[in-house]
């Protein structure tokens, strides 16, 4: 066992606080990665205070995890002592089912889906069972931690080309924006509208400029509409109904990355004939869609949900290519909770990283 200390919350109504607990030695199959850098993303929020109804506590977010391989069990082959790596939103699957043989791992069909990286409840019989000991509990901790112990299948390689610190949230909001638009094929000269302008946004507009498509993004806030700008990248009122009308039936695909309940009809209205808006930020009941104005035209609202191992090796991989990443701000741990403040109250211009050294040092002391 290694001693190990994290921030995680107790209650909904409380704040993140240091826990002091212990991880598995990496069994065969699994290394040992020490964490240098964790992002702070927008559902670690609505976790801590179980806005999903689902959360198990402690919970211990932390979904967008950079470091380096200490440790390795028998048989690991892909990652050797000393590799930065990356581990995000899954750390198993029940590896059996369809979605699984077919690598879409974050689709898993299992008797609890695929395991989260924190809030993982997970029944042992569910999980591979050379990983049951490891993984069958009540509870995953994440990575606002110092150590965490994964499975190596479930590891991602960071390219030297991108900074770990900058690497970070790719894990989440790089794979969660580049898996649909490479499902629904976003190509160069395609029309991309991005609805809401956060951490996902920005990291979708990157990616869909990178991919050659002229971008457009919706937001509510007149501050943005110049970064978007620097972005190359046209920028919308959300709340002006008389641009948003103007762009009837004129994109090829939108994403939407607004993270709680909103009305898509607006958007809905300015997709082309046989386009999508894939949903992507919230998890909860959106307002009624209006059938005729899908119908009419054969337009689509779906759903998407981060993406799989495979796809998320591949956004680090066209990140590195690119010379794109999210624009980050690094934190010491204990602004944590000032930190979650300000992502709620829409504050925040960049993507919050954690860095663990910080929680080491407390470790010590």
């Amino acid at each position: 066992m290694t001693k190990a200390i994290g921030y995680a919350a107790n209650h909904s109504f409380s704040r993140l606080k240091p826990l002091e607990f212990e991880r598995d030695d990496p069994k065969a199959g699994e290394v040992e990665i020490e964490v240098l850098f964790c992002g702070v993303c927008h559902s670690d929020i609505h976790q801590v205070k179980n806005e999903w109804g689902n959360t198990v506590y402690p919970c211990m977010p932390g979904h967008e995890v950079v470091g380096r391989v200490t440790r390795a069990g028998g048989s690991v082959t892909r990652h050797k002592v000393g590799d930065m790596v990356g581990v995000g939103c899954m750390i198993d699957s029940c590896r059996h089912c369809e979605p699984c043989r077919e690598h879409e791992e974050n689709y898993c069909e299992g008797p609890n889906s695929w395991l989260a990286t924190y809030n993982g409840p997970m029944v042992p019989a569910a999980m591979s069972p050379e990983h049951t000991n490891t993984y069958g509990r009540d509870n995953t901790y994440g990575g606002y931690s110092t150590v965490i112990v994964v499975a190596e299948d479930f590891v991602l390689r960071i390219p030297p080309a991108l900074k770990p610190e900058v690497a970070a949230p790719i894990l989440c909001a790089g794979v969660t924006t580049y898996s649909p638009m490479k499902h629904w094929g976003v190509k160069p000269g395609h029309t991309v509208g991005i609805i809401g302008f956060g951490g996902l946004g920005d990291m979708a507009a990157k990616l869909a400029k990178a991919m050659g498509a002229e971008v457009t993004l919706f937001t509510r806030s007149e501050e943005k509409l110049a970064e978007a700008e620097k972005l190359g990248a046209k920028a919308v009122l959300s709340t002006d109904k008389t641009a948003v009308a103007a762009l009837k039936n004129s994109f090829d695909f939108m994403l939407d990355t607004v993270p709680e309940k909103h009305d898509v009809n607006p958007y809905v209205a300015m997709l082309k004939r046989n386009a999508t808006l894939a949903v992507v930020g919230a998890l909860e009941p959106l307002a009624p869609v209006n059938n005729q104005e899908r119908a009419m035209h054969r337009k689509s609202v779906a759903g998407s949900i981060i993406g799989s191992i495979a796809e998320t090796q591949e956004v680090l991989d066209f990140c590195a290519e690119h010379g794109i990443g999210p624009d980050v701000q690094v934190i010491p741990i204990q602004q944590i909770n000032h930190a979650y403040k300000e992502v709620e109250h829409g504050e925040v211009r960049f993507r919050y990283v954690i860095d663990l050294a910080s929680l080491k040092q407390e470790q010590a002391a």
